[in-house]
């Protein structure tokens, strides 16, 4: 499938062969990382829009935000794009914030969204004051400097984008 064709089997709301579930596979460092059920909200052949719940076992917090059973995810992939953006609501629609991978772009076939995640994270404040690139230490000790030094570089750069467009407005403009 070419990077800009919408995968076939997900046709628009009127087509009667559309998939409106698919599965969401994130994986680092070569193994599958989690796996999810998610509903299919839109896919125009570069930027697919899913929505589905908290995946994680109970509560994880981050000290900056917790994600726990409830809240609701709203995660947008793109197949030219060297990063996927997640929208958290807690269960009563309110919302926490953006979550950002910097991830290789998605690959989007055969009923799923295959994610690479390359370490690099940001999470921006549903209010704007807090914008925080995280796990930079763990990118620097995946060794993707050395191994891919392009992806390292568009990783990177990846980063660099999301946290100025979640200083200078945030995200709405990025995921219409």
């Amino acid at each position: 499938m070419s990077a800009h064709s919408p995968d076939p089997s997900h046709a628009p709301p009127d087509r009667p062969e559309v998939l409106d579930v698919l599965d969401v596979v994130l994986v680092k460092a070569g193994r599958t990382k989690i796996r999810y059920r998610a509903e299919l909200l839109r896919d125009d052949g570069t930027h697919v829009t899913v929505r589905a719940p908290w995946a994680g076992d109970g509560v994880r917090d981050f000290g900056f935000v917790r994600f726990e059973p409830g809240d609701v995810f709203t995660e947008h992939y793109w197949r030219d794009r060297w990063y996927s953006v997640k929208e958290v609501r807690d269960g009563g629609g309110v919302l926490k914030g953006w979550y950002c991978d910097i991830a290789r772009p998605a690959d989007v076939t055969g009923g799923e969204v295959v994610c690479e995640d390359l370490d690099l994270d940001l999470w921006r404040s549903a209010d704007g004051r807090t914008v925080l690139r995280l796990d930079e230490d763990e990118f620097a000790a995946s060794g993707l400097e050395t191994t891919d030094p392009r992806a390292a570089s568009a990783a990177r750069a990846a980063l660099d984008e999301l946290e100025r467009v979640a200083r200078e407005g945030g995200f709405e403009a990025l995921l219409a």
